[in-house]
């Protein structure tokens, strides 16, 4: 009698988990499985949103030398998706420009990696002409380098994620070294802008403000007259000297 009581007791609960589920149950049990994003592509939210990529990971359309008419091939490369500087320039020559559209205000992220002991960064607003040698003499600087690394002691205006030589950053915690790849991202907006390290904000400020004028005029741009003049302009990537990766380049207007 026991052991019969147990079988009709397990084929109730065989027939209860065969049976139809009520819709609470079905959602519960069903699995989402998320579908990652390709790299150097947008998702469909994003282009409705107003979303530009700017390399799609194996041509260069768009970029070229900064001053320049064409892409410095002997500079730059495409390699395994990614954007790289070879690391042949320095102070003056070298970077390249997205010259197809200017930016006013906007907000941009990209995925990056440099070289052991590598020094580079993302400008905007960079002016060209042929008195200009570089992006920096009109363009603010998102500071990109091996903080970990890097052979000379880094001041904290010239760290990872500073607004270069005008706000300093907060990167405690998420600085990684040499080689891992990071992701930034700067919003650009008069009525404040910051940037983000590996999905922190490391600086604030709001631009044309005194503050951001009394760092402006502080000393650091009196050879540079220009420097954080113009409002709009282009985007550009700096070759500094270090092997420097750059990828899921994107941007939109705000």
């Amino acid at each position: 009698m026991k052991n019969t009581r147990f079988a009709w007791v397990a084929l109730f609960a065989l027939a209860w988990s065969c049976g139809p589920k009520t819709v609470e149950e079905t959602v519960t049990e069903t699995i989402v499985e998320e579908v990652p994003v390709a790299e150097n592509s947008l998702t469909e939210e994003e282009k409705a949103d107003g979303w530009m990529l700017l390399f799609d990971g194996t041509n260069t359309d768009g970029w070229r030398a900064f001053n320049g008419d064409s892409f410095p091939s002997e500079g730059w490369t495409v390699e395994d998706g990614a954007l790289k500087a070879l690391g042949k320039g320095g102070d003056i020559g070298g970077d390249i420009v997205f010259g197809a559209t200017e930016f006013e205000q906007f907000e941009m992220e990209w995925t990056w990696k440099i070289a052991p002991g590598g020094n580079s960064g993302v400008l905007y607003h960079v002016v060209e002409d042929p008195k200009y040698k570089a992006p920096y003499e009109t363009g603010p600087e998102y500071q990109m380098i091996d903080q970990l690394g890097f052979p000379d002691p880094l001041e904290k205006w010239q760290s990872i994620g500073a607004d270069y030589a005008m706000t300093e950053p907060n990167y405690e915690g998420v600085v990684k070294p040499a080689g891992e790849w990071n992701t930034s991202k700067i919003i650009f907006s008069e009525e404040g802008s910051s940037y983000y390290l590996n999905g922190q904000k490391t600086v604030e400020f709001v631009p044309y403000s005194e503050a951001w004028t009394a760092a402006r005029n502080s000393g650091k741009w009196n050879d540079f007259p220009d420097y954080a003049i113009a409002k709009t302009g282009l985007i550009s990537l700096q070759d500094h000297g270090a092997e420097t990766w750059f990828k899921n380049i994107k941007i939109r207007k705000l």
